[in-house]
């Protein structure tokens, strides 16, 4: 893995923590199952049962990425973030 991209990701997720505007709940599954992928790798564990909605969500987006590689994943999460710094 690229060091260049490994600092790249993290500088971008830590400025993702203060957008000027909060995205909508689909932009934020979204950066939240693309870090995941790229910081964990594929969606592991057992999915959140029918009462915990935010959970099996946040679970449901995760895994719609399996199979991504972590480079690819850290790429489609700066590009992302900088869509929404503009």
């Amino acid at each position: 893995m690229s060091t260049e991209l490994q600092t790249r990701f993290e500088q971008v997720a830590a400025a993702a923590q203060s957008l000027t505007s909060r995205p909508d709940n689909d932009t934020l599954l979204q950066l939240y199952a693309l870090y995941k992928q790229a910081t964990s790798g594929d969606a592991s564990g057992k999915r959140p049962g029918l009462f915990d909605v935010v959970g099996r969500a946040k679970f449901d987006a995760w895994a719609g990425h399996s199979g991504l590689g972590k480079e690819t994943a850290m790429q489609q999460y700066i590009d992302l973030v900088e869509k929404l710094q503009k």
